[in-house]
């Protein structure tokens, strides 16, 4: 058989794959033998010759070897054929009619005569015998030839002929009801002379079939190298994409910006600590005590105010519903200038406890 060529090796290279389907279509064959010999028909027939011979001594040997004898020889064959029945005569009619006859019973056959013993020992010995696997040598073949049981042979012949032709025709009909088995068994004895051909047929379909397999594992092969490169070009990307995240770059990066934040942290920590270094020096302890004191008395200023505010409020109300007119405007401008001068009280103590808040 031709080795096949992966299909990717004839992609890359054209010209090797013209030359090799040159080779494989016209001038060889699917054996690798040449298309062009002259002597191949001769050497064919030839071999077609030994392969008969050699599928006929195979045969004979296996019939030989599956025979089942019976222990009693076949009866002789009948010379007479069984009449069919046919519509009495005018005289048997007759005869009949003047009394009841019934038929003669058929005679007993006579028992046949057991198979003999000798012809047992040569389905026994004859196999090994014709085996060409063990042969025996030529100068010893007249001697065993000349005793028992190979002795007998001629005159068992008929009786070897007649089970080998049984054994033949039995094997030939469970050949047939492989290769047909939806044919009717009653029909099968017709299909034996087809057997060499379906053989023949079944033989190239087989070649053919291995051969497409090959090509069909290799085209997997190459299917399969195919993915396996996919896969290593695709773990390749993968590998650099975790090297720019988690390789040296990324990581000093990282370092970096832990870095800046912990100098961050550091400077925010150095300006709280000198901002808390300048209170103390701007502010005395006293000065901070009468600070809290003052704020303590603006809160309670800002609180005298809001009850200030409400009691004017409710004074106002009640002026609306007793005053008169004149002394409703001067108690108003009056309000109003009280409600200016606590507004800016007010603002002014905000302001304080602001300064306090951020101090």
């Amino acid at each position: 058989m031709i080795p096949p060529i992966d299909d990717l090796v004839l992609q890359q290279n054209p010209e090797f794959a013209a030359l090799y389907t040159t080779l494989t279509t016209v001038i060889l064959n699917p054996d690798a033998s040449t298309r062009k010999d002259p002597n191949a028909k001769k050497r064919a027939a030839e071999l077609d010759n030994h392969r008969l011979k050699t599928a006929k001594h195979h045969l004979l040997i296996n019939a030989i070897s599956t025979a089942v004898p019976t222990n009693e020889q076949p009866p002789p064959p009948q010379t007479e054929k069984p009449t069919l029945l046919r519509r009495p005569t005018r005289s048997q009619s007759q005869s009949q009619s003047q009394g009841y006859h019934p038929p003669p019973l058929p005679l007993a056959q006579p028992k046949p005569p057991p198979l003999p013993q000798s012809l047992l020992d040569l389905l026994l010995l004859l196999p090994p015998l014709l085996s060409p696997t063990n042969p025996i040598p030529p100068s010893q073949l007249p001697l065993l030839l000349s005793n028992p049981p190979f002795s007998t042979l001629p005159s068992h012949i008929p009786l070897l002929s007649s089970f080998l032709s049984q054994s033949l025709h039995t094997t030939a009909l469970t050949l047939t009801r492989l290769s047909q088995p939806t044919t009717n068994p009653s029909f099968l004895h017709r299909s034996i002379s087809s057997l060499p051909a379906f053989s023949t047929t079944q033989r190239e379909t087989l070649s053919h079939k291995k051969y497409s397999l090959l090509r069909s594992r290799l085209s997997l092969a190459a299917a399969v190298s195919n993915l396996l490169d996919q896969q290593v070009f695709v773990l390749g990307k993968l590998i650099k994409s975790l090297e720019a995240k988690h390789g040296p770059i990324s990581r000093s990066l990282e370092y970096s910006a832990a870095e800046t934040a912990l100098v961050a942290q550091k400077q925010e920590l150095e300006i709280k600590s000198a901002g808390r270094a300048v209170k103390r020096e701007v502010y005395s302890p006293e000065v901070v005590t009468a600070l809290e004191n003052y704020g303590r008395h603006l809160r309670d200023a800002k609180g005298r105010l809001g009850e200030r505010i409400k009691g004017l409020e409710g004074e106002l109300g009640e002026y609306y519903r007793r005053d008169g007119e004149r002394d409703k405007e001067r108690k108003m401008k009056e309000m109003a200038r009280v409600y200016v001068d606590m507004g800016r009280q007010l603002e002014e103590v905000r302001k304080d406890l602001e300064r306090l808040d951020t101090a």
